[in-house]
């Protein structure tokens, strides 16, 4: 039954490499991933799409090294549990979401941090919701990560969950 709920994978997505340095990338910043394109969003700007309670258009997210991650490697720093924070957030804003740039991800800086090490191969299938950021990478050797999107065939039911990140959802706004 899973199967008919996602759109089989077809590209692994953006690729942000990560090559060593010891200067400040000014692209650091805690953030949730976009989902879809709201009505006054700039197609090349993703920081003016949306999020919603719902996960419109994102099942779920996923990294996947391709190249072995340890703690100076760049590896994306995860808020473990702001997914949670995320839910309560969205919700207010019900199916028209919040852009990026207006979510409040402070409302996680609670949440403990780890972050997404291992050899190359290991992958992180995360909720949609996760507040997570990268680094600098000050290891000596470039990271490579893709980042490709699970997209859902049906839009998530938060009200008659079935599955794993409709479940977390709705256990949040409880």
């Amino acid at each position: 039954m899973a199967r008919e709920r996602w759109v089989p994978m077809r590209s692994l997505g953006t690729f942000p490499v990560r090559f060593p340095t010891s200067e400040d990338t000014q692209d650091t910043g805690w953030h949730v991933d976009a989902s879809f394109p709201g009505p006054d969003a700039d197609p090349n700007d993703f920081l003016s799409w949306r999020v919603n309670v719902g996960s419109q258009g994102r099942a779920l997210l996923a990294l996947f090294l391709f190249s072995d991650v340890g703690e100076q490697d760049a590896p994306t720093r995860i808020r473990v549990g702001s997914h949670r924070e995320m839910a309560r957030v969205l919700a207010p804003a019900g199916e028209a979401g919040i852009a990026v740039r207006a979510l409040d991800v402070g409302a996680s800086a609670h949440c403990p941090e780890v972050e997404a090490t291992g050899p190359a191969g290991t992958v992180y299938l995360c909720h949609p919701f996760l507040v997570h950021a990268a680094q600098i990478n000050r290891g000596s050797a470039p990271r490579f990560l893709a980042q490709p999107s699970l997209y859902p065939k049906v839009p998530l039911d938060i009200h008659n969950p079935q599955f794993p990140i409709e479940i977390a959802i709705q256990q949040a706004l409880c």
